[in-house]
């Protein structure tokens, strides 16, 4: 693989800012100082005015393969994840088939491997009647990201509603479980007394049905299982602000066994925008009123909040045009998620090494990712060159999506990718691509 010495770029890293050289051989970040000589055979790339900050790793994410590749594939979502600085991404079983047995987890780990820019893990799901399947996960904690358990609406049988289920998993798994919560029976019982009272349904009554109460209530019967069972809980996509009672920041994150992400849609949109945005913005958990927006930016900055990730869930144009109940629920946002974050940093909302921290060590912290999440002499070169003084505008001319739309059309952000490596291979270098080289396999310290 190539050489590449970064010189004088300000590196984000571990709370600090400080201009240094880098040095970056075969997959790994060799040497890091302030100044580093001459190099034989290194590609030296000036980053006078730029910022270097460690790929961001999304735990969360559908990429809709296998099965549903006419919305997306692992080729086409992970090139418009390293486009937008996500070096690593998981991703999520509720495929076409779901992802409930080891064979259908390893043949997504194929495809991974055959077309994916990215690194990439991908977590193993449950049903109602695939407990012993799911606990096999125990014999592999170095190799699988985690468990989802969709403790709300979901498509095909991957909705876990028994309790017995639930509570064995929570009791008997020795990896990390990452939840969905949503209280089923709140969210058909909003339904139904909407539908009483509206012809109609419309996109601003989607946080009316899957409302805060529906949320509240599952995520704290999630919680309360963790602390019986001593379960090392994930919540995905809190989107409220009573949720947040749930979570402390009185531990440092390596303590703590129940932890909770915020996804950057319920960080920027409201129940306002539905308005403007209609289907684009309908999701689950939905986006709520405003409230919770700036609840959840205070939980996040004061550490009740650990990760910063997206739910990236693209459908085709057609499918978000259907009326508000036939409209499918999520938004294509992984290209996008830095950059965003980047412009609240513009705005003075959030520290660069915030930013980082939470969109990279955080993750790699929480899942126990070997030598990733940062940068570090020996550690993987997923990194990610910024230049604070360009903008991009979000287009369809620059959406790598294969789905081809963002809710975020026509917004201007305050910042542009320059450059990002995964596993030290130069993979997209201002606005192209270079394809030669696939993304890995995550693995974790376990």
């Amino acid at each position: 693989m190539q050489k590449y010495l970064i010189r004088n770029i300000q590196i984000v890293n571990e709370g600090s800012i400080q201009a240094m050289d880098v040095l970056i051989a075969g997959e790994r970040i060799e040497k890091i100082a302030p100044s580093i000589g001459n190099e034989t055979g290194a590609v030296e790339l000036n980053g006078e005015g730029k910022y270097l900050l460690p790929g961001a790793i999304d735990d969360q994410v559908h990429f809709r393969e296998p099965g549903l590749t006419h919305k997306a594939n692992i080729y086409t979502e992970s090139k418009a994840a390293v486009a937008g600085g996500v070096t690593s991404f998981m991703e999520m079983p509720n495929t076409v088939p779901p992802t409930l047995t080891h064979e259908l987890l390893e043949q997504k780990y194929s495809i991974g491997a055959a077309t994916s820019l990215a690194n990439y893990s991908f977590f193993m799901g449950t049903s109602n009647t695939n407990v012993d399947e799911v606990l096999r996960v125990n014999d592999r904690k170095k190799d699988i990201c985690g468990v989802k358990i969709f403790m709300g609406s979901s498509t095909g049988n991957l909705l876990v509603d028994n309790y017995l289920t639930i509570d064995r998993i929570f009791r008997d798994s020795e990896v990390l479980i990452a939840t969905h919560c949503e209280e089923e029976s709140i969210i058909k019982a909003n339904l139904e007394r909407l539908k009483a009272e509206k012809a109609v349904l419309e996109p601003s009554d989607h946080p009316i049905i899957r409302d805060e109460e529906a949320c509240f209530e599952s995520s704290f019967k999630a919680v309360q299982l963790a602390k019986r069972h001593g379960t090392r809980l994930h919540i995905l996509h809190i989107s409220t602000e009573r949720e947040l009672q749930l979570f402390t920041n009185m531990l440092p994150l390596k303590d703590k066994r129940i932890t909770a992400e915020v996804c950057v849609h319920h960080l920027h949109f409201t129940s306002d925008d539905y308005a403007r945005l209609g289907n684009k913005i309908k999701c689950n958990p939905a986006i709520k009123a405003p409230h919770n927006r700036e609840a959840l930016w205070a939980a996040l900055l004061d550490d009740r909040l650990d990760i910063i990730a997206t739910d990236h869930a693209p459908h085709t144009w057609e499918e978000k045009e259907e009326p508000y109940e036939k409209a499918h629920a999520g938004l294509p946002l992984v290209q996008h998620s830095m950059l965003l974050m980047l412009d609240y940093y513009q705005q003075g909302k959030i520290g660069l090494e915030t930013i980082a921290r939470k969109m990279s060590h955080a993750v790699a912290d929480c899942f126990q990712i070997r030598d990733r999440g940062y940068i570090r002499e020996g550690y993987f070169a997923d990194l990610v060159i910024v230049d604070l003084d360009q903008s991009t505008t979000v287009d369809k001319a620059n959406i790598h999506y294969k789905c081809g739309w963002s809710p975020l059309e026509g917004t201007t952000l305050r910042a542009a990718i320059s450059h990002t490596f995964v596993s030290g291979h130069l993979v997209y270098e201002k606005g192209g691509f270079n394809e030669s080289i696939k993304g890995k396999r995550l693995t974790f310290d376990r």
